[in-house]
């Protein structure tokens, strides 16, 4: 297959192709993301531990990721995506089959460094093949279905886990879950022909200007845009928001609202469903790139309202799902314009490393966040829990717009 040029551009089939397969690969990313979280109730008991040592296996698990894919960006730029994410997707089953044999809690600790490093490339590998194979005008739309992709993949795996551990036991839930890995690396095998990038695209000459019109002359060189640095922090409390949200949002609200067990189970996968539609509305909404800090800034300010409605509201039991899909879907809006504001830091032809920084935040957010607040939970502070995502949401708003004021300050055309 050709790889796409400025006379060139992909066509309708290609694109979707290209993004359909993508979305595939990262939705088995978040879904490894959760292997543990939402066993947690399960492994606690059958290693005899504590929330704060459960918390530090994803502690664990994020510290490794985020290693991996500041390295794994450089990687991508040098030797291109396919082979990276094949690898990555691999590692992912093989820790999913590790974490289904464990007998120790060291185990599962082993098993955690190995699905960080799978879990490492995806970023890098993802808005490389996104941003060299797929045409401007769909640019927006692909971010969105890559967002929507990692969000059901996230609530696909407590739906399948908890399920499947209930009814036979969470290894036979962790063997299924490998088995899920192990088949999307075949059909991405069988479709290893779409993900070529070749050499680096031009853009289309319709394209409004970019933010960084040249390429670094030092592949180090991209590390002096303070955009860079702005958008890490930005990440770094994006992961940590979502990271209250996945490990204990759900169960802090089941005590401050005497929740029945199974309506908290499912509060989880509410969220992230409702954030996938969030992302469709944000995929049009982010059409227009000059609008993305107002985006993320109105998502967010709505999501942080509703955390501290939870945390400190009087709210039926019942009302607990539904303020919960209504936060995703709030969050979800935010999605596409969240990753329309790194592109539009990122130099030419350097989006693994790029990304592989940026994105780094997210593992070092959420490898820092459940220690944080898995101590709260082991001390029964549920308000605090909601105090803190709400907290957390308000500075993403401040982040999203230091962005732009630091984009502006280094002079460079939007």
């Amino acid at each position: 297959m050709s790889t796409l040029t400025a006379s060139s551009p992909s066509s309708l089939r290609q694109d979707v192709t290209v993004i359909g397969l993508v979305g595939l690969a990262h939705g088995v990313s978040h879904f490894s993301q959760l292997l543990l979280a939402p066993l947690f109730p399960w492994l606690k008991d059958a290693f005899g531990v504590g929330y704060a040592e459960l918390g530090l296996l994803l502690t664990i698990f994020f510290v490794v990721s985020c290693a991996v894919q500041a390295v794994s960006g450089f990687v991508v730029d040098r030797y291109g995506p396919r082979p990276v994410l094949l690898a990555g997707l691999a590692l992912l089953g093989l820790a999913a089959l590790g974490f289904a044999a464990s007998t120790s809690y060291w185990m599962l600790a082993a098993f955690s460094v190995l699905a960080g490093i799978g879990n490492g490339v995806f970023h890098p590998v993802d808005y490389t093949l996104l941003n060299r194979r797929i045409a401007k005008a769909r640019l927006g739309h692909a971010y969105s279905m890559h967002g929507i992709s990692g969000s059901l993949g996230w609530s696909l795996a407590p739906a399948l886990l908890v399920p499947l551990t209930l009814a036979f036991s969470w290894r036979v839930a962790l063997l299924a879950a490998a088995l899920l890995a192990f088949a999307v690396l075949a059909i991405l095998w069988l479709q290893r022909a779409q993900l070529d990038v070749g050499a680096p695209a031009a853009t289309p000459t319709a394209e409004p200007a970019r933010t960084v019109t040249a390429v670094p002359e030092s592949p180090f060189e991209f590390l002096r845009i303070p955009a860079v640095w702005m958008c890490f922090g930005f990440f770094f409390f994006y992961a940590a928001a979502l990271s209250v949200v996945q490990s204990f949002a759900a169960e802090s609200a089941r005590h401050l609202h005497d929740v029945p067990l199974q309506w908290a189970g499912i509060c989880l996968t509410v969220y992230m469903v409702c954030s996938a539609g969030g992302m469709v509305l944000g995929g049009f909404l982010a059409a227009d790139p000059a609008r993305c800090e107002r985006i993320v800034g109105a998502g967010f300010g709505i999501a942080a309202g509703i955390a501290l409605l939870v945390g400190f509201g009087h709210v039926a039991a019942f009302a607990v799902p539904l303020l919960f899909g209504a936060m995703g879907f709030a969050a979800g809006i935010a999605g596409p314009s969240r990753d329309l504001i790194v592109k539009r830091a990122t130099p030419e032809n350097a989006s693994g490393r790029v990304y592989g920084i940026v994105y780094s935040g997210l593992d070092i957010g959420q490898a820092a966040a459940p220690l944080l607040f898995g101590a709260l939970m082991d001390a029964h502070q549920y308000r605090g829990i909601w105090l803190g995502l709400a907290i957390t949401q308000g500075v993403l708003i401040v982040s999203a717009f230091n962005v732009r004021r630091a984009r502006r300050t280094a002079l460079v055309p939007a």
